[in-house]
């Protein structure tokens, strides 16, 4: 097994959202419709993603998307 060097790990983010309920919570409308658009290798991959989804929904206000850091909950003691 080959060792990545520590430039080269990988950092799993997951972009999701959907419709909130009221605009000053996290929850959602309707949970079975959350849109899961992915995981990604870095931050810069995620943000890229959650940039387009975010934009490609911009009309309608209570839409909100979110990037978790899955790689802080997987290893919550080294950021």
């Amino acid at each position: 097994m080959t060792s990545r060097k520590q430039s080269e790990k990988q950092l799993p983010h997951l972009v999701f959202g959907g419709e909130l309920v009221n605009l000053d919570t996290h929850e959602f409308k309707d949970l079975s419709k959350v849109d899961m658009v992915g995981m990604f290798p870095s931050y810069a991959a995620a943000y890229a993603a959650w940039k387009s989804k975010a934009q490609s929904t911009v009309d309608n206000a209570h839409m909100r998307y979110f990037i978790v850091h899955l790689h802080r909950l997987l290893d919550p003691a080294h950021d």
